[in-house]
C-alpha cells in the first residue's frame, strides 16, 4: 500500500506574499481545511511544511506556507506534488477505495478468468468506472454494487460480475 497519497500539485505562485496556487488532487478540495501540513519531495527526500492559511479561487487552492514567504520562495515549489501521509488522509466511508489503492489491482471475474489489471478510473458523476487493461485490449466496468462483488486491497484483487456482453464488446 503506498504510504504517501498525493493530494494536490503545486502550478503556480499567488501574489507576491509567497502563497502557491494548488490543483486538488482529490474529491472533496475542503479536506485542505483539515490539514496541519504538507509534504513535498526534494532532493529525494520529505520536506514538511505547515500550512499558515487555505483560500479558495476559481477551482484552485491558494496555500501560504511556513518558510515560503516571497514569490521566488514560491517559484521553487512550481510543478512540485503536495502529499500527505496516510494516517492523516481522511476516513473513507465503507466500501470507498483510495483511486493509488485500485490503480495496478488484479481484476477477476466471479468464475476466477483473470481480466486484467485497472488502470486508470474515470469519473463519470454517477459512478466511477474501472478501466481494465487486459493485453491490447481495455474492458470498461461500471463500479456499481452490482457488477462489483469485492475488493481487497491487501492482495490486490477485484472480483467482478460482468453483465452480458461486456466482454464480447471489448475483447
Amino acid at each position: 500500500m503506498i504510504e504517501y497519497l498525493d493530494i494536490g500539485k503545486v502550478i503556480n505562485t499567488h501574489g507576491v506574499r509567497g502563497e502557491v496556487k494548488v490543483l486538488p488532487l482529490t474529491d472533496d478540495p475542503s479536506r485542505y481545511n483539515l490539514l496541519k501540513e504538507v509534504l513535498v519531495e526534494e532532493h529525494d527526500k520529505l520536506e514538511k511544511y505547515a500550512i499558515q492559511s487555505v483560500r479558495y479561487h476559481k477551482g484552485f487552492i491558494l496555500l501560504k506556507l511556513d518558510n515560503v514567504n516571497n514569490m521566488d520562495d514560491a517559484e521553487k515549489l512550481r510543478n512540485k506534488v503536495l502529499k500527505i501521509h496516510r494516517k492523516d488522509a481522511v476516513k473513507l466511508p465503507e466500501g470507498s477505495y483510495f483511486i493509488c489503492d485500485l490503480i495496478g489491482m488484479k481484476v477477476f471475474s466471479i468464475d476466477r478468468m483473470e481480466l486484467g489489471s485497472i488502470k486508470d478510473i474515470l469519473k463519470t458523476g454517477s459512478n466511477d468506472v474501472y478501466v481494465v487493461s487486459y493485453g491490447e485490449k481495455e474492458i470498461l466496468i461500471p463500479a456499481l454494487k452490482t457488477v462489483v462483488k469485492s475488493i481487497d486491497i491487501e492482495s490486490g484483487k477485484m472480483v467482478v460480475d460482468l453483465p452480458e456482453g461486456i466482454i464480447e464488446d471489448e475483447i
